[in-house]
């Protein structure tokens, strides 16, 4: 067989500059549609399962779990298996690290990338092929790798100037900048594009921890208080994301509590601009004595039976008011296209040993309070494992 010496030169040199073309022009086109309204949503959508569930039965899987064949393998048998039909996967996780190759510009510039999802189309088309709702989660503002790349944008330290610091030796970036929001949009529209379904946002609060009164806020106009901070921002993702389901983890006080206990959560100012609402109505995380127990680990279903009932009990008279007011949630999406939603409430629920030892008793009674608590709005759960070890009997 004779080969053409000229075939081998074009096949070495053009073949792999064709290919790299086609990528650039691919990532074009993504940045084009990510700024274009009607057309990124159609983008969007066409990717994304067609029939997403009604009852979300969510586990959370680290990057580096997604990124191990067999246990992916293992969450497609669970859920052909049982009722189980959702995965939250971190897209940005609280280091700060996209766990993907993304597409955004600044991603490269800032060096916020660690590669453990090697083709994260090829896993969202994996997992909607077996029925897979994705989730994609997203560490916010607690974000020390943006904020070594970016130091005008995080919270700084008036004691001795620099970068602020939490108990853990953590950074965050000011919750006010708006540069900082920008690059927070971009990731989420770009895994919107890799067809994940539903952008989850976490570590949206002022931090909680450290020496709080050294915290300097460049960004932040003092005269708002920090749930103005934060709600203006919600409005600006939902903006920006346009009519694509968006939830946001809060901390489980948020349902029996008004005030924002100084990180600017108030559930109210969520409601109006997120589809899901996510408390972390942990037990451990409640103090002693809470509802009268030494040790709420311990009563799992009291627990959530009570805070869950507050939260859906300040949604109905949320949503009441928005009645008598004849306001609805219309809201402006990509090119001024209107949309209606309707705010449900959905948890974060432990099945982790902290506080007691989480038997999968404890956790089936975590579902039963949150289906008890929340009637005909239940709309399901996600289980919380750091590890990613968790109870399957209970789908």
């Amino acid at each position: 067989m004779v080969i053409n010496k000229n075939y081998i030169i074009w096949s070495l040199v053009f073949v792999p500059i064709s290919v790299g073309i086609f990528f650039i022009i691919r990532q074009s086109i993504i940045l084009k549609l990510a700024n274009n309204g009607t057309r990124a949503e159609l983008y969007y959508a066409a990717k994304r399962l067609i029939n997403p569930p009604e009852i979300v039965r969510a586990i959370y899987l680290t990057s580096t779990s997604v990124a191990n064949g067999n246990k992916i393998d293992k969450l497609i048998d669970l859920a052909n298996k049982t009722e189980l039909n959702s995965v939250v996967i971190d897209i940005k996780d609280s280091s700060g690290y996209i766990s993907y190759d993304s597409s955004v510009a600044e991603a490269e510039k800032y060096k916020t990338e660690l590669v453990e999802i090697k083709d994260i189309d090829a896993l969202v088309r994996k997992l909607h092929e077996n029925g897979i709702y994705v989730i994609g989660r997203m560490a916010v503002f607690q974000d020390p790798i943006l904020a070594k790349a970016r130091p005008d944008w995080a919270v700084k330290n008036s004691s001795f100037g620099g970068t602020w610091y939490d108990n853990r030796r953590l950074a965050w970036i000011d919750p006010a900048n708006r540069n900082a929001w920008q690059y927070f949009s971009a990731l989420a529209k770009d895994a919107l594009m890799a067809g994940i379904d539903e952008i989850n946002l976490d570590y949206i609060r002022f931090p909680s921890d450290g020496n709080l009164e050294a915290m300097v806020f460049p960004a932040w106009e003092k005269e708002k208080t920090r749930s103005q901070v934060l709600k203006e921002f919600f409005k600006y993702m939902r903006e920006e994301l346009g009519n694509v389901r968006i939830s946001v983890d809060l901390f489980g006080f948020v349902t029996t509590r008004t005030e924002d206990f100084g990180v600017g959560q108030v559930i109210e100012d969520a409601f109006e601009y997120f589809d899901y609402i996510s408390p972390m109505v942990y037990p451990s995380h409640y103090p002693p004595n809470f509802l009268g127990f030494t040790n709420p680990a311990e009563h799992p279903y009291e627990v959530i039976y009570y805070t869950l009932s507050e939260g859906q009990k300040r949604l109905n008279e949320f949503l009441q008011k928005m009645n008598n007011e004849q306001r609805t949630f219309l809201r402006q999406g990509f090119g001024g296209q209107a949309m209606n939603r309707k705010p449900k409430i959905r948890p974060w629920i432990q099945d982790f040993k902290l506080g007691a030892e989480y038997t999968q008793a404890m956790v089936e009674a975590e579902i039963k309070a949150t289906q008890d608590a929340l009637g005909d709005q239940y709309n399901g759960f996600m289980l919380w494992n750091a590890g990613n070890n968790y109870h399957e009997g209970v789908f």
